[in-house]
């Protein structure tokens, strides 16, 4: 059955883009047939979705919204980053912190697709984000997570246990910090049943949530279990009404997560983090490309890269397929993609896509 029949509330979400600094990426480390000398200053975006709610009081129901985030881009001070992240970094530059997600939030974009608004900052992050959901915990998605003092966390399963630990030979615990995220406002999504990683040694373990948890999560939790849809292994429902799904994406870095988010009757958007890094390896014109490890063999920019290259398979059926329906639009964004960037400013917020 085409997910679009299954979908009869009519529940969207709004998206909106928000800038999280830039980086530059050698193209001979991400893409086959590179040009050796090229680098590319990219964006790390981030997205604020606002999912519409309704809360009782005694003075009746009323509308409210849940602002959530995916991704928060650059650290603000790159001093924050652990001295092997710094390392790295040095070799990603350019690299520009302003704005930060942060300063997206309250500034927004002028230009953007609704009134310029000139009543002071748009949105607080510390006061006015109630959820982030990180696709992943690379330095460059991480952002600076202590400017959200009353936002509840949500990552992939091994998340936490990844940030301590590492993963192995080439994700070494240096290259995390331990402290990252608040563990008492933290929650990992439930483990995925038959993960593709297997019985391979190093895999980050599920952390549970605490018993004394300061999380606030949508009363749905209780039900977030991992189902297929629309040819996708493992997806979850993230507020019970099929306006936000969170889809286990793996292949890039352990705990990847997507998000796809309902805008409209039959419009998606499909939000694809660190997939590829390139949207030509998404569409077949380019592969994801190898190189010396360092340790005597050959890898990529990805933890499995048989994996990564099964995900985006998933997504590229996913948006051509007729899984989601006739007549569905659905637009997919990488957190890197600079062309996209450039061609949307007027839905970066307080604008909408």
């Amino acid at each position: 059955m085409a997910v679009a029949s299954q979908m009869s509330q009519a529940v969207f979400v709004t998206v909106s883009a928000l800038d999280g600094g830039h980086l530059t990426l050698p193209e001979r480390l991400f893409v086959t047939d590179a040009d050796p000398e090229k680098r590319a200053t990219v964006p790390s975006l981030s997205f604020l979705v606002q999912h519409p709610s309704t809360q009782t009081s005694s003075g009746g129901d009323r509308k409210s919204t849940t602002n959530l985030l995916f991704d928060l881009g650059v650290k603000r001070d790159i001093q924050g980053y652990t001295g092997a992240q710094q390392a790295h970094i040095a070799q990603r530059q350019p690299v520009t912190t302003d704005p930060d997600c942060a300063a997206s939030l309250r500034r927004g974009v002028a230009g953007s697709n609704t009134e310029e608004h000139d009543r002071g900052p748009l949105l607080d992050p510390a006061k006015d984000i109630d959820l982030v959901i990180l696709s992943h915990v690379h330095w460059d998605h991480i952002g600076t997570p202590s400017d959200f003092a009353s936002a509840t966390f949500a990552v992939g399963s091994g998340t936490l246990d990844l940030l301590k630990n590492g993963a192995g030979p080439l994700y070494p615990a240096e290259l995390f910090n331990d402290d990252e995220l608040p563990r008492s406002r933290t929650v990992e999504f439930p483990p995925v049943p038959g993960s593709i990683y297997g019985a391979a040694l190093q895999i980050p373990q599920h952390t549970a949530t605490l018993l004394s948890t300061q999380t606030k999560l949508p009363p749905s939790t209780q039900e977030w279990s991992w189902r297929p849809l629309a040819g996708f292994p493992a997806v979850l429902d993230f507020f019970g009404d099929q306006s936000l799904f969170v889809i286990d994406s793996p292949g890039h870095l352990y705990g990847h997560v997507n998000l796809l988010a309902r805008v409209g009757e039959r419009r998606y958007i499909y939000l694809g983090g660190d997939c590829c890094h390139d949207p030509r390896i998404l569409w077949g014109e380019k592969d994801i490309a190898l190189y010396d490890d360092g340790k005597g063999g050959v890898r990529s920019v990805h933890v499995d890269t048989g994996a990564a290259k099964r995900t985006l398979d998933q997504i590229r059926s996913f948006v051509n397929g007729e899984s989601m329906g006739k007549g569905v639009e659905v637009e997919v964004v990488m957190a890197h993609d600079g062309v996209w960037r450039e061609q949307n400013r007027h839905r970066f917020w307080p604008g909408n896509m």
